[in-house]
Protein backbone atom coordinates (compact mmCIF):
# COMPACT_ATOMS: atom_id res chain seq x y z
CA UNK A 1 0.00 0.00 0.00
CA UNK A 2 1.46 3.78 0.93
CA UNK A 3 4.07 4.56 3.57
CA UNK A 4 1.20 5.99 6.11
CA UNK A 5 -0.81 2.79 6.54
CA UNK A 6 -3.56 1.00 5.66
CA UNK A 7 -5.80 2.84 4.08
CA UNK A 8 -10.03 2.32 4.39
CA UNK A 9 -12.22 4.51 2.40
CA UNK A 10 -15.78 5.79 3.35
CA UNK A 11 -18.16 4.07 1.22
CA UNK A 12 -20.77 6.69 -0.42
CA UNK A 13 -22.69 3.66 -2.23
CA UNK A 14 -25.76 4.46 -0.08
CA UNK A 15 -25.71 8.04 -1.43
CA UNK A 16 -25.52 7.44 -4.83
CA UNK A 17 -28.22 4.55 -4.58
CA UNK A 18 -30.55 7.44 -2.91
CA UNK A 19 -30.19 9.99 -5.09
CA UNK A 20 -30.60 8.03 -8.18
CA UNK A 21 -33.44 6.35 -6.69
CA UNK A 22 -35.46 10.19 -6.04
CA UNK A 23 -34.28 10.73 -9.36
CA UNK A 24 -36.10 8.08 -10.94
CA UNK A 25 -39.06 8.98 -8.64
CA UNK A 26 -39.14 12.50 -9.91
CA UNK A 27 -38.63 11.38 -13.81
CA UNK A 28 -41.28 8.86 -13.53
CA UNK A 29 -44.11 10.87 -11.26
CA UNK A 30 -43.30 13.71 -13.87
CA UNK A 31 -43.43 11.58 -16.90
CA UNK A 32 -46.73 10.19 -15.34
CA UNK A 33 -48.45 12.37 -14.06
CA UNK A 34 -48.16 15.20 -16.86
CA UNK A 35 -48.46 12.88 -20.07
CA UNK A 36 -51.19 10.46 -18.62
CA UNK A 37 -53.05 12.05 -15.83
CA UNK A 38 -53.39 15.86 -16.87
CA UNK A 39 -52.58 15.28 -20.59
CA UNK A 40 -50.71 18.82 -20.30
CA UNK A 41 -47.05 18.54 -19.05
CA UNK A 42 -47.72 22.15 -17.24
CA UNK A 43 -49.42 21.10 -14.93
CA UNK A 44 -47.02 19.16 -12.87
CA UNK A 45 -45.14 21.78 -11.97
CA UNK A 46 -48.61 22.95 -9.66
CA UNK A 47 -48.40 20.02 -7.67
CA UNK A 48 -47.57 19.77 -4.16
CA UNK A 49 -46.15 16.17 -4.58
CA UNK A 50 -43.76 17.22 -7.15
CA UNK A 51 -42.52 20.20 -5.13
CA UNK A 52 -41.49 17.67 -2.66
CA UNK A 53 -40.04 15.04 -4.71
CA UNK A 54 -37.36 17.92 -5.60
CA UNK A 55 -36.84 18.82 -2.32
CA UNK A 56 -35.79 15.15 -1.88
CA UNK A 57 -33.19 15.04 -4.93
CA UNK A 58 -32.03 18.31 -4.43
CA UNK A 59 -31.08 17.18 -0.65
CA UNK A 60 -29.69 13.73 -1.53
CA UNK A 61 -27.82 15.31 -4.45
CA UNK A 62 -26.20 18.02 -2.21
CA UNK A 63 -25.51 15.16 0.88
CA UNK A 64 -23.83 13.12 -1.83
CA UNK A 65 -21.76 15.79 -3.26
CA UNK A 66 -20.85 17.12 0.58
CA UNK A 67 -19.78 13.52 1.05
CA UNK A 68 -18.05 13.34 -2.03
CA UNK A 69 -15.86 16.38 -1.40
CA UNK A 70 -14.83 15.60 2.29
CA UNK A 71 -13.66 12.18 1.21
CA UNK A 72 -13.72 10.62 4.46
CA UNK A 73 -10.97 7.99 5.33
CA UNK A 74 -9.70 5.61 8.13
CA UNK A 75 -6.26 5.38 8.42
CA UNK A 76 -4.53 2.25 10.52
CA UNK A 77 -1.16 2.85 11.08
CA UNK A 78 0.28 0.35 13.48
CA UNK A 79 -1.49 0.96 17.48
CA UNK A 80 -2.55 4.12 16.14
CA UNK A 81 -6.36 5.08 14.42
CA UNK A 82 -6.61 8.25 12.22
CA UNK A 83 -9.58 9.53 11.14
CA UNK A 84 -9.07 11.81 7.91
CA UNK A 85 -11.05 14.01 5.59
CA UNK A 86 -9.84 16.44 2.85
CA UNK A 87 -9.90 19.23 5.53
CA UNK A 88 -9.28 17.56 9.39
CA UNK A 89 -7.17 14.92 10.80
CA UNK A 90 -7.86 13.52 14.20
CA UNK A 91 -4.87 10.40 15.05
CA UNK A 92 -5.31 8.61 18.28
CA UNK A 93 -2.47 6.66 19.67
CA UNK A 94 -3.22 3.21 21.08
CA UNK A 95 -1.49 4.07 24.62
CA UNK A 96 -4.68 6.95 24.81
CA UNK A 97 -7.62 4.38 24.18
CA UNK A 98 -8.81 3.18 27.85
CA UNK A 99 -10.72 0.37 26.99
CA UNK A 100 -11.88 -1.23 23.51
CA UNK A 101 -14.58 -3.39 22.36
CA UNK A 102 -15.52 -4.77 18.70
CA UNK A 103 -18.71 -6.55 18.76
CA UNK A 104 -22.06 -6.55 16.94
CA UNK A 105 -24.53 -3.82 17.18
CA UNK A 106 -28.12 -4.69 17.27
CA UNK A 107 -30.16 -1.65 15.94
CA UNK A 108 -28.03 -0.74 12.95
CA UNK A 109 -26.87 -2.83 9.76
CA UNK A 110 -24.99 -1.10 7.34
CA UNK A 111 -23.57 -3.21 4.69
CA UNK A 112 -24.85 -6.06 5.43
CA UNK A 113 -23.04 -6.23 8.76
CA UNK A 114 -23.76 -5.66 12.29
CA UNK A 115 -19.68 -5.42 13.07
CA UNK A 116 -19.02 -2.32 15.17
CA UNK A 117 -16.15 -1.49 16.90
CA UNK A 118 -16.65 1.29 20.55
CA UNK A 119 -13.14 2.80 22.35
CA UNK A 120 -12.86 5.36 24.82
CA UNK A 121 -9.76 8.03 25.28
CA UNK A 122 -8.72 8.45 28.64
CA UNK A 123 -10.20 12.28 29.87
CA UNK A 124 -12.92 12.19 27.41
CA UNK A 125 -16.55 11.12 27.89
CA UNK A 126 -17.84 10.12 24.96
CA UNK A 127 -17.87 7.39 23.09
CA UNK A 128 -15.86 6.59 19.71
CA UNK A 129 -17.92 4.20 17.49
CA UNK A 130 -16.62 3.06 14.39
CA UNK A 131 -19.06 1.30 12.04
CA UNK A 132 -17.05 -0.87 9.88
CA UNK A 133 -19.24 -1.90 7.24
CA UNK A 134 -19.27 1.69 6.04
CA UNK A 135 -15.52 1.50 4.48
CA UNK A 136 -14.44 -0.36 2.01
CA UNK A 137 -12.54 -3.83 2.87
CA UNK A 138 -14.38 -3.97 6.06
CA UNK A 139 -12.82 -7.95 6.61
CA UNK A 140 -9.89 -6.13 6.33
CA UNK A 141 -10.44 -3.35 8.80
CA UNK A 142 -12.08 -5.43 11.21
CA UNK A 143 -8.79 -7.84 11.34
CA UNK A 144 -7.06 -4.80 11.89
CA UNK A 145 -9.55 -3.27 14.93
CA UNK A 146 -9.14 -6.94 16.01
CA UNK A 147 -5.41 -6.95 16.38
CA UNK A 148 -5.20 -3.31 18.00
CA UNK A 149 -7.97 -4.51 20.33
CA UNK A 150 -5.36 -7.48 21.56
CA UNK A 151 -3.36 -5.08 22.61
CA UNK A 152 -5.75 -2.45 25.10
CA UNK A 153 -8.23 -3.65 27.90
CA UNK A 154 -11.74 -4.73 26.64
CA UNK A 155 -14.95 -3.11 27.98
CA UNK A 156 -15.53 -6.09 30.63
CA UNK A 157 -11.68 -5.52 31.85
CA UNK A 158 -11.94 -1.92 32.84
CA UNK A 159 -12.81 -0.68 35.76
CA UNK A 160 -15.58 0.79 37.88
CA UNK A 161 -15.98 3.18 40.38
CA UNK A 162 -18.04 1.54 42.85
CA UNK A 163 -20.22 4.24 45.09
CA UNK A 164 -21.20 2.98 48.44
CA UNK A 165 -25.03 2.53 49.19
CA UNK A 166 -25.71 3.88 52.38
CA UNK A 167 -29.20 3.24 54.60
CA UNK A 168 -31.30 6.02 55.24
Amino acid sequence: MQDEGKIFRYKLDFYYQSALLYLVTLILYGGIRGSFVEARFEYVFGDPLMYIIVFFVVISIVTLIINRVRDRRLIIEGAAIIFKNRFDEMRIEGKNIEWMHIGREKTVQTAGMFQMAVFKLRGRRRLFRIRIGRYERAKELLAELKRIAATIPGRGQRRWRRRKITDR
